[in-house]
């Protein structure tokens, strides 16, 4: 006849077993659908601030393509060790204009559109004429004194996109889904 099983055993074993199907799950998930991002510095202020713990949606721009108005987390072009938040502001193919503090798109359909910007805090005055190539955004801060973006930098080619922020959990009074949305 076996010995009954130690309670310090089976409590080892049922830990093990708890660890292996937590791993099983989550990693999964942490890897391919959704991840944690602390905001860092003030280039998306007043929408975002410093602190503020996001989970980036991974999973949807593997269904559809990135739109203008998103506010995505991606690896800077430059040290892809570092992610960065931002907006986009133009899509691939279509021509940005910046004059001024006025933005304005040119879509790959001729169209020319002043782009309405009630989120932008601080504007610096900026000339510049870029067209997108075939993978490209355009992006930048919403606190565009404070944002080291594709005015700086250049497009943002699509395979540096990580996800868009999907929900803003802390600070608790500023939860919300697609924080940051415009639509």
């Amino acid at each position: 006849m076996d010995a009954p099983e130690s309670k310090t055993a089976a409590f080892l074993r049922e830990l093990i077993t708890f660890a292996v199907v937590a791993l099983v799950i989550v990693v999964p998930i942490r890897l391919f659908i959704a991840q944690p991002f602390i905001v860092s510095g003030e280039s998306m202020y007043p929408t975002f601030d410093t602190g503020q713990y996001l989970i980036v949606d991974q999973l949807s721009y593997k269904l559809h393509e990135p739109e203008r108005g998103d506010v995505i987390i991606f690896r800077y072009p430059n040290n892809p060790s570092k992610f960065f938040i931002k907006r986009i502001i133009a899509l691939p193919g279509e021509t940005l204009e910046l004059i001024g503090s006025d933005v304005f798109v040119t879509t790959t359909d001729g169209e020319r559109a002043q782009i309405d910007e009630p989120y932008v805090n601080m504007q610096r005055d900026s000339t510049l004429v870029t067209t997108l190539k075939e993978d490209d955004y355009f992006v930048m801060g919403d606190n565009r004194l404070a944002s080291l973006d594709s005015r700086t930098w250049g497009p943002l080619n699509r395979e540096y996109i990580v996800g868009r922020a999907y929900v803003r959990l802390l600070p608790f009074s500023g939860i919300g889904f697609l924080p940051g949305g415009v639509k």
